[in-house]
């Protein structure tokens, strides 16, 4: 039994450049106490489908034109404006990219956080207080009865994404959505972050989804992943049968971005990027929207959309060759 499932979620923007179908034919599914990674480069459409999830998009110039959001036997998408403000916060969290903006700088982080669950969980002022203290001291936060009463702007960087995971897990949430949760930070405090999921994850047993650009964040993190570009999913696997075996020229272009100590020293110390830039979401070329940076394009991939293709049981590709490199992997690998 999933605990969400997405299906042929489909969001445009409406803007001066056409209309931008940020988000176009999006399916996936995540069972109670799993992760799923949800990667690819900037612009591809991640946050945008889980800010569609959440009823977050601004509208104007936003709209959610199809699909369904199924999480508890409900859509999400026709529940009544009350009842999803019921779900927001209580039974699905949401930790944002910006600490700094996602927190308001002109209230104490105590107000902030107590506000949750005295609106979602009935709590008195008092209680409250005490659980927002119970909630600082579990990511991590030194003298949190003291710093409680603290702005915003009186905590680093990591200490204000610890607040926004507190936040995020008030209410001990079914689903933690995690947008890009240590983008900005250093590369210890980014370690330190998603320890800290994990650990919580596994206390409290609640699924996660992390957004991210960088696969090596998911490495460690992700049970399943899916690969997004210009709005479409163009891989779904576990995250041990993607590393190993990816059937998708661009997730290969991904994983090779990563940097390797040992490969980057036979190649003289090179970091492999992707060549190109990604399209403009308004204007998609016709056929692959990425064959114009592919290094397997044929005609077919510049003429026709790509099929999405099952390479193995629960590993599915968008590619006119994905057979061919999964082969390709499968062959490296072994």
């Amino acid at each position: 039994m999933n605990l969400l499932s997405v299906r042929n979620l489909r969001t445009y923007f409406d803007t001066d450049g056409g209309v931008v179908k940020a988000v176009d034919d999006v399916s996936f599914d995540i069972e109670p106490g799993k992760t799923l990674g949800i990667v690819g480069e900037s612009g591809s459409g991640k946050s945008v489908t889980n800010l569609s999830i959440m009823r977050l998009i601004p509208s104007p110039p936003g709209r959610i034109v199809s699909g369904e959001v199924l999480f508890g036997g409900k859509d999400l998408l026709k529940l009544p404006t009350d009842e999803i403000r019921k779900v927001r916060g209580k039974r699905i969290g949401m930790i944002f990219q910006d600490p700094m903006s996602s927190l308001n700088p002109f209230m104490r982080i105590s107000r902030q956080l107590m506000e949750v669950t005295e609106l979602h969980m009935g709590h008195s002022s008092k209680q409250a207080r005490e659980h927002a203290v119970n909630m600082l001291q579990l990511v991590g936060i030194p003298d949190a009865g003291a710093r409680i009463d603290s702005y915003p702007h009186e905590f680093s960087g990591g200490m204000r994404q610890r607040v926004m995971i507190a936040m995020a897990l008030s209410c001990r949430p079914e689903l933690l959505i995690a947008d890009e949760p240590t983008t900005a930070l250093d590369v210890t405090i980014q370690a330190q972050i998603l320890e800290l999921i994990k650990k919580i994850k596994s206390e409290i047993r609640t699924s996660v989804i992390l957004i991210t650009h960088d696969l090596g964040v998911v490495a460690g993190m992700a049970d399943a992943i899916i690969v997004m570009y210009a709005g479409k999913v163009f891989e779904r696997a576990s995250a041990g049968d993607l590393f190993e075996r990816p059937a998708n020229p661009y997730t290969k272009g991904l994983l090779m971005s990563v940097p390797d100590p040992l490969r980057e020293s036979k190649a003289r110390g090179e970091l492999y990027q992707i060549p190109g830039l990604p399209p403009d979401p308004a204007n998609l070329p016709p056929g692959c929207p990425f064959a114009p940076r592919c290094d397997k394009a044929a005609d077919i991939c510049r003429r026709e959309f790509p099929p999405m293709v099952q390479v193995a049981p629960g590993h599915e590709s968008l590619c006119h060759f994905a057979k061919e490199v999964y082969a390709e992997a499968a062959h490296l690998h072994s």
